[in-house]
């Protein structure tokens, strides 16, 4: 898993080096114009590369968050992350439920599966907020597979993701719309949400710790 989380730095490093390169030799001007003349592909395109990350958890994701608020600006980035995970996670719950563990296992590889069945046991089914605070933390996509192996209702598990959703997409794709354009209020309101992000992450893992010494 920290392989995982390497990646997925180094892989935002490279976008971001790539996305400022780009900026300083077209202009952020000329390089919307050709974003915008892509149409409906630009975020076609990003809507696919976001939904194929989450439902193969081994390819990073939170990149092309940023990468959606830089080529297409923070509305428009929102609308398509914000879809692509509704998506995604409500289909990677939807095949946990349907298929089990065989199929889970054959889309994440031996090694993730680990990560799934570890929230699969986290005894989350009565506990909405503790739902939506794992949904807002960086491995959402094991998350929501292991959330689907359990006995947690759809009516119980939508919601949660929904909220999840909201509170936790913003931050990044302001992040990368404020990097680009310079938007000093996007900057500040993404890292002010990204460290509301780290203290949820941190309260869930603390949470996580918790009850494995009292199950102990």
């Amino acid at each position: 898993m920290r392989a995982k989380k390497l990646l997925n730095l180094l892989y935002l490093i490279v976008l971001v080096t790539v996305l400022i390169y780009l900026v300083q030799i077209f202009g952020i001007n000329k390089l919307k114009d050709q974003v915008n003349s892509m149409g409906i592909w630009a975020p076609v395109g990003i809507f696919i590369l976001r939904f194929s990350s989450i439902i193969v958890p081994a390819l990073p994701s939170t990149a092309y968050s940023l990468m959606a608020g830089a080529l297409l600006g923070f509305n428009k980035g929102i609308l398509v992350i914000c879809l692509a995970d509704s998506v995604s996670c409500s289909l990677s719950f939807y095949l946990s439920r349907k298929y089990g563990r065989n199929l889970i296992k054959r889309l994440v590889g031996n090694s993730f599966m680990k990560k799934v069945e570890k929230y699969s046991g986290k005894h989350l089914e009565n506990n909405f907020f503790l739902i939506t605070g794992f949904l807002m933390t960086g491995l959402f996509d094991f998350v929501s597979y292991g959330i689907g192996l359990t006995k947690t209702p759809w009516l119980k598990f939508a919601p949660a993701l929904a909220l999840s959703i909201i509170l936790s997409n913003p931050p990044v794709v302001a992040l990368g719309a404020g990097i680009l354009s310079g938007g000093r209020i996007f900057l500040i309101f993404a890292l002010i949400g990204i460290f509301i992000l780290s203290l949820i992450t941190g309260m869930t893992q603390k949470h996580t710790r918790s009850n494995n010494t009292n199950r102990k």
